[in-house]
């Protein structure tokens, strides 16, 4: 097989669904932006150079419908024989996108490719806009369609992580995203264009465009504050909107060439993807996930723990996020996890997160002087995923 190198990975911030900065921004606006800022960021490459682009997103309707990887394309600017695509492994779509879109190069089929990932769930809310499970099947096996707030609170109580020990983790996350957002250590963030709709006098409507640079979840808590707020997934449970992911609107790309095109363009590669790995779990406890899929791409690089400088755990709730550090005996690294905190406090924009926590995990580690990052999440459904990078 080809190398497969990464040349550039960026992200636009991440803004609270429906009461956000994006709120009013379509979601091919942020995908075609991102889009265009990681070709533009790349030194000597032009969107002329891109032979494919995968798109994830979790739920793939609406605005971000129609074949989002393709309409993308062509909203960007891009000429017309770039190709696109659309990835859905919910949680994983962004993670998978990139994945796919580095495989087409190692395996000689394109020499230039972009992984992205995009979801507005502003736009599109959690679950789709028509949901329809199969009636019988529904019945037989309801697991399958139960909220992930449910399952969160199935890890918890199968497991034993406190009330107290989610809410110190999700502070802890809010802590350590303020303090990166203050310090300027959010590197991978392109600050990028919003549109709201301003009523004039005269009670029509004018679109205005404007700047956010930050991501807008990012809030003071402390355990005892957090302590206060009502469970909202079960009576007499744990999880609650302080503890769990928020749900967000974003979007991220990263760009994959082969090393000849890094050397035939003048390219210079920051990192490459080892290896990646998906695995199944029961469904209703979706939240285990990243438990078994970060072995199993241990295993597949020949790797160990001990190996990772940075890990990018996604929190879709503290419950999960914290049984998959316990059980992979990670407390001893804590200070390699989710250094500048996690979706607790950044957000969740479903299929945007693993193309978001890409190009986050290769900034921090080019921060720590790392080598080896892993980006893992749980899955919606019942499954995990993980990918090894390899800073170069």
């Amino acid at each position: 097989m080809k190398d497969a190198y990464i040349v550039q990975s960026v992200r636009t911030p991440g803004c609270k669904q429906k009461r956000g900065l994006f709120n009013q921004t379509r979601p091919e606006e942020l995908i075609t932006f991102i889009m265009k800022q990681a070709v533009e960021k790349t030194p000597n490459l032009t969107p002329d150079h891109l032979d494919d682009v995968m798109i994830g997103c979790a739920f793939p309707e609406g605005e971000q419908g129609l074949n989002i990887g393709r309409v993308a394309v062509k909203m960007a600017g891009f000429p017309d024989k770039v190709s696109g695509a659309t990835v859905n492994r919910f949680c994983a779509s962004g993670l998978e996108a990139i994945a796919l879109a580095s495989m087409r190069v190692q395996m000689g089929w394109s020499d230039v490719t972009m992984g992205a990932g995009l979801e507005s769930m502003t736009y599109v809310p959690m679950g789709g806009n028509n949901p329809r499970p199969h009636p019988e099947y529904s019945r037989t096996n309801p697991e399958m369609y139960v909220s992930m707030g449910i399952t969160a609170e199935n890890v918890a109580e199968r497991y034993n992580i406190s009330r107290q020990d989610q809410d110190t983790f999700a502070a802890a996350s809010q802590a350590k995203a303020a303090r990166a957002r203050d310090n300027g250590l959010f590197t991978e963030i392109v600050p990028t264009p919003a549109i709201k709709y301003v009523k004039q006098d005269d009670g029509t409507y004018k679109k205005e465009t404007f700047i956010v640079k930050h991501d807008d979840g990012i809030r003071e808590s402390t355990p005892e504050g957090l302590g206060k707020l009502r469970t909202v997934f079960k009576a007499n449970g744990s999880v609650t909107a302080g503890n769990s992911s928020q749900t967000t609107d974003g979007a991220a790309a990263t760009i994959i060439a082969s090393k000849e095109k890094c050397e035939e363009l003048g390219l210079t590669p920051i990192a490459r993807l080892v290896s990646y790995a998906t695995i199944g779990c029961k469904s209703d406890e979706m939240g285990v996930g990243p438990r078994y899929a970060i072995p199993k791409v241990l295993e597949q690089a020949g790797l160990t723990i001990d190996d990772i400088d940075i890990y990018e755990i996604n929190e879709a709730f503290a419950s999960q996020a914290l049984y998959c550090i316990r059980e992979l005996d990670l407390e001893k690294y804590m200070d390699r996890i989710n250094i500048h905190g996690g979706a607790i406090a950044l957000g969740h924009p479903l299929g945007c997160t693993g193309a978001k926590l890409t190009a986050t995990c290769l900034a921090n580690l080019k921060e720590v002087n790392g080598k080896y990052g892993i980006v893992s999440m749980c899955i919606g459904g019942g499954m995990g995923a993980a990918a090894i990078f390899e800073r170069l």
